[in-house]
């Protein structure tokens, strides 16, 4: 792991010039030191990070007092966005508005045999900043899912991988064993796993043991829009785990995702309560409200909450009588 900017990142065996580029540090604004000894701007490209370095990349900031930003980090890139985009359900021309709207910086896709008379392809529709988290919707069990993991980066889509495997396809619950298995292949062969799951301690516990990214358990079925149904055992997770909840599935309206981010979640997957609104690019910049106000609610800390009786918001003597 390198030390940079007061975090540990997987970015060992990176060109500081690709680690620069992939988190969008505009060029000219910054200087970096390595263990206490600043590199020249010419030879970012050459000089490659390495495991227990001390990186510091600093610039100008206004008064010297202001707050780093509130990011979250996954498989070395940092993101401002709490808000995971899916991509299904949608027509090819709202999902560019839907992604402009949510400000989402993560979307996902699924893999699909493709018709080679199809004119267009979803990746001209998403913009060139996003980065792509791949699925493996329609696995039924750990090796159908590392075949579509490794479709995917030989796609171009990179390291970044959501697992997600059903064996049932009533209630689409995900299958936690072999969620597992195929999360400890993956990360194996260096792909930044994401894993859809039922939220049980137990297997979070074994996910990150296998080497998972973050954990994605769900909050209510796929495609419900019934919220979080599954509260307290997500909570559980947040509490419990050391590596960033997201949570996933049946989240159906902005209050749900601004409820779940007050829980400390690290961001919230949304998808078919966007497809199915009656005004998508609206309702996709509903959510990134709700998820940033959820966030900095969490941040603030939440007032106190009595189990039972009442307390008097403004004194109840001295008016006319004591």
């Amino acid at each position: 792991m390198v030390h940079i900017n007061g975090k540990d990142m997987d970015a060992a065996g990176m060109p500081l010039l690709t680690y620069l580029e992939e988190n969008e540090y505009r060029m000219g604004t910054f200087v970096v030191e390595i263990n206490e000894e600043i590199i020249p701007k010419e030879q970012y490209g050459q000089t490659v990070l390495q495991d227990n370095q001390v990186v510091e990349i600093v610039s100008f900031m206004g008064g010297g007092s202001g707050k780093a930003p509130d990011v979250f980090t996954l498989g070395g890139k940092e993101f401002t966005s709490r808000f995971i985009l899916g991509s299904g359900k949608y027509s090819m021309e709202l999902i560019k508005a839907a992604v402009e709207q949510a400000g989402a910086q993560i979307i996902t896709l699924a893999v699909r045999r493709t018709n080679t008379k199809q004119k267009e392809n979803i990746l001209d529709f998403i913009p060139d900043n996003v980065t792509l988290l791949p699925n493996t919707s329609g696995a039924r069990d750990a090796k159908e899912a590392v075949r579509i993991a490794r479709m995917a980066r030989e796609l171009g889509c990179g390291n970044f991988i959501k697992i997600e495997i059903m064996k049932d396809s009533k209630y689409l619950l995900p299958d936690n064993v072999e969620t597992v298995k195929a999360t400890e292949l993956l990360a194996d062969e260096g792909f930044v796993v994401l894993p859809y799951m039922y939220p049980d301690l137990y297997t979070a516990r074994d996910l990150m043991n296998a080497g998972a990214a973050a954990v994605m358990p769900l909050a209510s079925p796929i495609g419900s829009n019934k919220g979080l149904a599954t509260k307290e055992f997500i909570q559980i997770l947040i509490d419990e785990i050391d590596l960033p909840v997201i949570v996933d599935a049946g989240i159906g309206k902005p209050s749900q995702a601004c409820e779940a981010m007050e829980m400390g979640a690290a961001a919230v997957m949304s998808n078919t309560a966007i497809a199915t609104a009656g005004d998508i690019p609206a309702m996709a910049a509903a959510f990134k409200a709700a998820i940033e106000a959820g966030r900095s609610a969490y941040l603030a800390g939440l007032g106190r909450v009595l189990e039972r009786g009442a307390s008097a918001s403004d004194p109840l003597t001295g008016f006319l009588r004591d």
